[in-house]
């Protein structure tokens, strides 16, 4: 996949107001961070109602959240709901509508620029991955993502985890990240620098999720290397679909890895 030029971006409305967006750079990058954090606080209170209501000690309650299919499902389901009304709010309050950050009418050339760029974000990611290995010898490219299911059996719990990994985080990770937090950027910043920041953010945001392995640093390659790509989706297509469907068959490839092949 070529690098992005401005002479590649299709000369579309969308592309022309692509940064003139009223708010300010920083009160942008302030309100992603802060929903970031809101959203995962919410979730955990709703998915904490059921044990309150059945007067579980903290124990039990602890067990059920780290353990059960359903208490997963809603925390994710929930959280991401939160970041979707959040942005949802911002916009109205700006008087600005989904297509201010680049969510427009999907059309079957998104799903095909999407499909078209798996193998290059792929490759780029081994790329990227050897060399780092050669330069961090360090480097633990092994190291598991902690992501929250554990004991996934039958085929509601895989149903539902398929949902929460492959359908819900896409779709929110671009709503907010490609198209709120790199929409921001670009109301003042040149295309390169505005996807280098939005894709350090995004990988930062990924870190966490080694638990008590420490930082994940694998998933944090690997994260800011899928950004750039769907930082050129947005701009390829002057929508979020292309990088929603590409995000998409990334997290099902690995939901069938780590559930349906067990290559963990």
């Amino acid at each position: 996949m070529p690098p992005v030029s401005r002479a590649m971006i299709p000369d579309t409305t969308a592309n022309k107001t692509l940064h003139r967006v009223p708010w300010p750079i920083a009160l942008g990058l302030f309100f992603v961070i802060a929903i970031f954090f809101m959203s995962q606080l919410v979730g955990g209170l709703v998915a904490s109602i059921y044990p309150l209501i059945k007067h579980w000690t903290k124990l039990q309650t602890t067990n059920w959240l780290a353990s059960s299919v359903l208490a997963q499902f809603i925390y994710v389901l929930v959280a991401e709901l939160t970041v979707i009304a959040a942005v949802y709010w911002f916009l109205k309050l700006y008087k600005r509508g989904w297509g201010a950050i680049g969510l427009h009418k999907p059309q079957w050339r998104d799903a095909a620029y999407g499909l078209a760029a798996v193998i290059p974000y792929y490759i780029f990611f081994l790329i990227t991955v050897s060399i780092a290995s050669k330069l961090i010898p360090g480097l633990n490219v092994t190291q598991q993502q902690e992501i929250g299911f554990t004991n996934v059996h039958g085929s509601l719990a895989l149903a539902l985890t398929f949902i929460s990994l492959a359908i819900l985080p896409p779709l929110t990770e671009e709503i907010l990240v490609r198209g709120f937090l790199y929409t921001t950027f670009r109301k003042g910043l040149p295309i390169l620098w505005a996807a280098i920041l939005t894709s350090l953010v995004f990988a930062s945001a990924h870190l966490p999720e080694g638990g008590a392995a420490g930082p994940l640093y694998i998933a944090a390659i690997d994260t800011f290397i899928l950004s750039m790509v769907l930082v050129y989706l947005r701009e390829k297509t002057s929508n979020l679909w292309a990088g929603i469907t590409l995000h998409a068959i990334k997290n099902g490839v690995a939901f069938c890895a780590l559930f349906i092949f067990h290559m963990s």
